[in-house]
């Protein structure tokens, strides 16, 4: 069982206080942050924001008083998509390329990781867009200008990425995206920053933005409402694209989630976390 690092269980920390007294933080002694819950007013920079989840995310952080930064490869279709707002600004930059991506992260207090490909060549993959560049090599060169003082990182990967040799993740990782993403996650714990891991299954519901059978079909779910987590990569089935960007949200602002996982899927039985903090944050401790 992993130690959240806002338990109160990590040595060599101390509080800081800041003028705003319900944001507590705990430092390193060379002031990196450990921990600290993001707020409404606090910018976001949403990498992957005209995706299927990143656009769902990026309105409900709009809706709860987050500033959001977009970061996209093309600022016009990104204008189309997501509309003009106060708090909204676009960002535009290619994360294949290492080069002036200090910029990107100016301003921002939190990074919510959004971004993938489909498993299996399609169109998506053109001009470099494979899952090696796409999930590995984009978030490492993105996560090297990431600055100490971030309070916050939710990555979303996938189910399966430590099942990758096991039927049917096997299959699903025949061209490595399960294993690039997973390889993705370690940097990301071996970097000391804030983070969550969140590990959806098969996406369902719209926006239909990727070139799978659920795409295909415009699976939605339906009666499944309620959510399903785990702390282990151990979830078979699909994940609404609704439920997981609401669980990106909550995963900001809980408590006790640093370094910790969370597999999520969409099942029967019941309406649901939503958007109730409280039973989401009942639903995060459930699972540690």
């Amino acid at each position: 069982m992993s130690t959240s690092l806002c338990s109160g269980s990590m040595r060599h920390v101390q509080p800081f206080t800041s003028a705003r007294p319900s944001n507590r933080r705990i430092t390193s002694a060379r002031g990196q942050i450990l921990c600290a819950k993001v707020e409404g007013g606090d910018t976001v920079l949403v990498a992957g924001a005209t995706g299927g989840v990143g656009q769902l995310l990026t309105a409900k952080l709009l809706d709860r008083g987050y500033g959001v930064k977009a970061l996209v490869r093309n600022a016009e279709r990104a204008k189309e998509v997501l509309g003009e707002q106060p708090k909204l600004q676009v960002a535009e930059a290619d994360l294949r390329n290492s080069q002036g991506l200090d910029a990107v992260l100016e301003g921002v207090d939190a990074v919510c990781w959004v971004i993938g490909t489909t498993a299996f060549p399609s169109a998506r993959w053109k001009g470099g867009n494979g899952p090696e560049e796409t999930d590995l090599v984009s978030f490492r060169n993105l996560l090297r200008v990431m600055p100490k003082s971030l309070k916050r990182v939710v990555f979303t990967s996938s189910a399966g990425v430590e099942r990758a040799g096991s039927f049917p993740y096997s299959i699903l990782n025949l061209f490595g995206v399960l294993k690039f993403k997973r390889q993705a996650e370690e940097l990301l714990v071996q970097s000391g920053l804030p983070h969550v891991l969140v590990r959806p299954g098969r996406l369902m519901d719209g926006p239909y933005t990727s070139y799978d059978l659920n795409t295909l079909l415009k699976k939605t779910s339906g009666q499944k409402q309620d959510v399903q987590l785990s702390a282990e990569d151990d979830q078979r089935g699909e994940a609404s694209r609704i439920a997981v960007a609401e669980a990106v949200v909550q995963l900001l602002s809980a408590d006790d989630v640093e370094g910790r996982k969370f597999s999520i899927t969409s099942t029967e039985g019941g309406d649901g976390p939503q958007q109730d903090s409280e039973k989401w944050r009942k639903l995060f401790k459930s699972v540690y």
